[in-house]
């Protein structure tokens, strides 16, 4: 998927929401667990609830892999049921040397065809660059995250007494790497306070934000701060709404969730992008 699809999507429907499919089996409702493929047949559920209301959907490889053969066939029937002109993203974190990231870009983007897969930066380019060889895909890569142990090295000032802490300099070299319609970046939304310093390295590159909702980030505050001229927002929630309701009812409640945070996003793109 191109850059201008991607902000086609997000004005049709007024959202720039993406829905993590990070289906734990140990969650799913109860009626479910008779079916043939209970994952598959909970994620088609809440796609078919919500393909009108979000432009990405986010299936966190780990809750896939965990389940072995079963888990990964379920990975792709998913994949299969979601919309074409929807935008798909491995949550996989990947990134390993050479060889290795070129086998895991066939497998995320061959084998299975999603548009992106997210990638770790820490070994540097050329764990990177193998992802980027393979045409109208992308690279989301590790910026800023929103878990505690960011602070150990996302945090850290660099050695050059200057002011720029590590996150900036990933932000810095490896923009270089790809541009803005092969690359995004993760940026935490409790990480709201370095938004800005973020969209001041990298003003065009669209971000994908977990945090909102089950983490306590702030939607108004991530789209003030982060949008730019094509919206260049992801903005991720999972549990908050695939696990709105445990009950038969779970996919009606999904929708409602996510129409709640779509109406909320309908209202940003009008006061900052929207004329």
């Amino acid at each position: 998927m191109t850059r201008e699809q991607l902000f086609e999507q997000i004005l049709l429907k007024k959202s720039y929401l993406c829905i993590g499919l990070d289906t734990d089996p140990q969650k799913l409702p109860q009626h479910l667990l008779d079916s043939e493929d209970p994952v598959f047949e909970f994620n088609r559920q809440i796609i078919e609830a919500t393909a009108d209301l979000c432009v990405a959907y986010k299936p966190n490889i780990a809750f896939y892999e965990a389940q072995g053969p079963k888990g990964w066939l379920s990975l792709e029937r998913t994949l299969q049921q979601i919309p074409q002109e929807i935008f798909t993203i491995a949550d996989a974190k990947r990134g390993d040397i050479g060889n290795t990231s070129e086998l895991y870009a066939r497998a995320f983007f061959q084998n299975m065809t999603f548009d992106s897969v997210t990638v770790a930066p820490y070994m540097g380019a050329d764990s990177v660059k193998p992802f980027l060889a393979q045409d109208g895909k992308w690279v989301i890569l590790l910026a800023l995250t929103s878990n505690a142990g960011s602070q150990d090295f996302q945090m850290l000032r660099l050695a050059d007494g200057s002011e720029e802490y590590l996150f900036e300099q990933v932000l810095r070299t490896s923009s270089e790497w790809a541009t803005a319609s092969q690359m995004m970046y993760v940026v935490g939304a409790t990480q709201g306070d370095y938004v800005q310093r973020v969209r001041a390295l990298v003003p065009d590159h669209f971000l994908l934000v977990p945090g909102v909702g089950a983490q306590g980030g702030s939607l108004e505050e991530i789209s003030r701060l982060g949008m730019n001229q094509q919206c260049g927002l992801l903005i991720n929630s999972s549990r908050a709404i695939i696990y709105a309701s445990s009950g038969k009812d779970f996919a009606e409640k999904a929708r409602a969730a996510a129409l709640e945070v779509q109406q909320e996003m309908a209202q940003y793109l009008e006061q900052h992008l929207i004329r």
